[in-house]
């Protein structure tokens, strides 16, 4: 199975190709169940950033990859992950939690928060940017951006700088913005559960 992971690899000669026929099985696309509640930390987000939470100019948006947009968006990921330093809200701002976008350091939902906004202002569209609640290997809650493209869901991620399809990932995954209300989320059937525990 041609995964994003291998992506970079076969540049030179699959896109085009590849691109007209996608070889991403169903699970490349997340499952999601039934609307959830907004985790506190985006809550408090948008009071102090409202125009950031607007209605959806579009929505159920795809990004179709392209070599160039595949070049974007590992550009993004990278310089994000190198350009902020990780740290706690309680060592940012001295309070247990707070999304923010970073201006030195943060935790992952900051990392998340700039890598959406720098992309949305390259142009990509909001409603196919999506935060992401996750469970990390160690059973801690963790924040990704998920990208819903043409080839499947990715994630980009503060732990890594590499780029996977959400099923490769480790992670059991919670919930996620919705991509057809701004401020609505959705809980994620992850019938991976039960193969990433017996992983850990």
């Amino acid at each position: 199975m041609f995964k994003i992971a291998t992506l970079k690899k076969t540049l030179s000669f699959c896109f085009g190709l590849c691109m007209a026929s996608p070889a991403f099985a169903g699970s490349d696309q997340m499952f999601l169940k039934s609307p959830a509640a907004p985790p506190i930390g985006y809550v408090q987000f948008c009071k102090v950033h409202p125009a950031d939470c607007q209605p959806l100019k579009k929505t159920n948006q795809i990004i179709r990859l392209t070599e160039a947009s595949w070049a974007q968006i590992n550009d993004v990921n990278t310089s994000v992950n190198v350009r902020i330093l990780p740290a706690t809200d309680m060592q940012v701002y001295g309070v247990l939690e707070r999304w923010e976008y970073p201006k030195v350091a943060g935790d992952c939902e900051d990392y998340v928060l700039e890598k959406r906004l720098e992309l949305i202002q390259a142009g990509w569209p909001e409603s196919a940017l999506l935060i992401t609640v996750v469970r990390d290997e160690a059973g801690d809650g963790h924040a990704v951006l998920t990208v819903r493209t043409d080839r499947g869901d990715i994630v980009l991620d503060n732990k890594t700088d590499q780029i996977h399809v959400w099923s490769d990932t480790p992670y059991t995954y919670l919930k996620r913005q919705s991509s057809t209300q701004a401020t609505a989320w959705d809980l994620i059937e992850d019938s991976r559960t039960s193969l990433v525990g017996s992983l850990r």
